[in-house]
């Protein structure tokens, strides 16, 4: 029985894809192997969003003709975002790979293997729209899930390479994700994921087509509610949501569903209205506040993450100065905060000079990375004696003594386990002690029902 090892690189999509691709394999007569020395099948899931991971994924692959020669029964394949954004090109790049797909092609990746054993390389790349929901194996037994409920992105912002990686936006049917929900949650699943590049964009592509677009519409809240429909499922998240598409129909939905998690990742990237511009992210500093400040009003307590670029090309010291003024306003409970570096491929890397000295980017980053640590450090604190509804995760990875969970704010909670306690429970921990990454807390006990009446 031959067996396979999957490297992956990148986002949460790339994660899920990867396990699907797990369960697809395993259900083809494949095993997993412990690492990539016992395997005789070698994948590497891969992302083009940076620069830096792709060279990282070359190198290691590079290394592998060593391997190759040694062993050349050994099968290498490179799939994913590397392989549609530069195709036929990596074949002469890296003669010993053996497969090269691209993401709409993973699930076809068992009966590939079964050709190359015939001889020969395979390269698959391309889009197809049907793909997702025929690739939705899951893991038994996992706490959380992750389901892609829709591929690719049509926003174009001028510094990403996701619409020519992952291609234009392609939803998936509400009753096949809710079915996928419900299977996920048979497994032992209490808390999905739901995936999408563009997520609040969720079925608007399909509605223009068909001539059933309005401004007022908001097809993924109508998914949020068909999926806290399902029996047995406790919580839901979602990411990336995109300002443009925060309509009210949208807040009214995460603000009221009791199952829809009160975290939220809101990407923001600049608070200056001229670099957001640039980046073509198709919203001002003031209209992504509007959208804050609506779900706040609807969920005070909501904890709020985000994502900032520094040193995008033309940022100068009065627009990095906006940036904080608005990751002020924001609050976060946690933050993605990157570098700009110019992206081969796309209209930011075409279109400008890539003009803030690496040191001022350098400097720019660790000043709001200070920042950010303050502020969770602060609102870590202020939860200190408070009592948290966690989802139990299971023991700690750097404490099998401990066990973690966490909390519908997405916060991390380390507690002493009890023995009637099990992954997937729903415990009240009491918080006693803080860092700016962690909670740390003790099972309460039972409320005991008060009887003076």
């Amino acid at each position: 029985m031959a067996r396979f090892f999957i490297r992956t690189y990148g986002c949460q999509m790339n994660e899920r894809d990867s396990e699907a691709l797990s369960c697809l394999l395993e259900e083809r007569g494949y095993c997993r192997a412990e690492s990539e020395e016992s395997a005789d099948i070698l994948l590497f899931n891969t992302c083009s969003v940076r620069d830096q991971a792709e060279r990282k994924v070359l190198g290691k692959i590079g290394l592998l003709k060593r391997l190759k020669k040694r062993r050349p029964e050994v099968v290498i394949g490179l799939v994913g975002c590397m392989a549609q954004v530069h195709g036929e090109s990596l074949v002469g790049k890296l003669p010993h790979v053996d497969l090269i797909v691209s993401p709409d092609h993973l699930g076809e990746i068992p009966d590939l293997l079964e050709e190359i054993r015939s001889g020969g390389r395979r390269v698959v790349l391309g889009e197809e729209p049907a793909g997702p929901e025929r690739f939705a194996g899951h893991e038994p037994g996992r706490v959380t899930a992750s389901v892609a409920v829709m591929r690719g992105c049509n926003q174009f912002c001028s510094y990403c390479i996701v619409p020519y990686a992952r291609g234009r936006e392609r939803s998936r049917p509400i009753d096949d994700i809710v079915e996928e929900v419900r299977a996920v949650t048979r497994l032992g699943a209490r808390e999905v994921l739901l995936l999408g590049q563009n997520i609040t964009a969720y079925g608007l592509a399909e509605a223009r087509r068909d001539g059933t677009y309005t401004p007022e519409l908001s097809p993924f809240a109508d998914l949020l509610r068909a999926v806290h429909r399902v029996e047995g499922l406790h919580r839901i998240r979602f990411t990336s949501p995109h300002v443009a598409y925060m309509n009210a129909a949208f807040i009214e939905a995460v603000c009221t569903l009791p199952k829809v998690c009160k975290a939220f990742h809101i990407p923001v990237q600049s608070g200056s209205d001229r670099v957001l511009r640039r980046m073509r992210r198709g919203y001002t500093v003031a209209e992504y506040l509007r959208c804050l400040e609506a779900i706040r009003a609807g969920v005070p307590e909501c904890n709020v993450s985000t994502d900032c670029i520094v040193g995008f090309p033309g940022e100068t010291e009065e627009d990095f100065q906006a940036t904080r003024e608005v990751f002020r306003a924001i609050d976060p409970d946690m933050a993605y905060i990157f570098r700009y570096s110019p992206r081969k491929g796309t209209k930011a890397a075409v279109d400008f000079e890539d003009d803030v000295p690496e040191a001022v980017k350098h400097e720019r980053n660790q000043i709001l990375l200070a920042d950010l640590e303050a502020n969770v450090l602060r609102r870590n604190q202020a939860l200190l004696g408070r009592r948290l509804t966690i989802l139990v995760e299971g023991p700690s990875k750097r404490n099998p003594a401990r066990w973690q969970g966490r909390s519908d704010g997405n916060k991390t909670v380390v507690f002493t386990p009890t023995d009637s306690i099990a992954p997937g429970d729903m415990v009240d921990i009491v918080v006693r002690r803080v860092t700016s990454h962690s909670l740390f807390g003790e099972c309460c006990e039972p409320e005991k029902p008060d009887r003076s009446a």
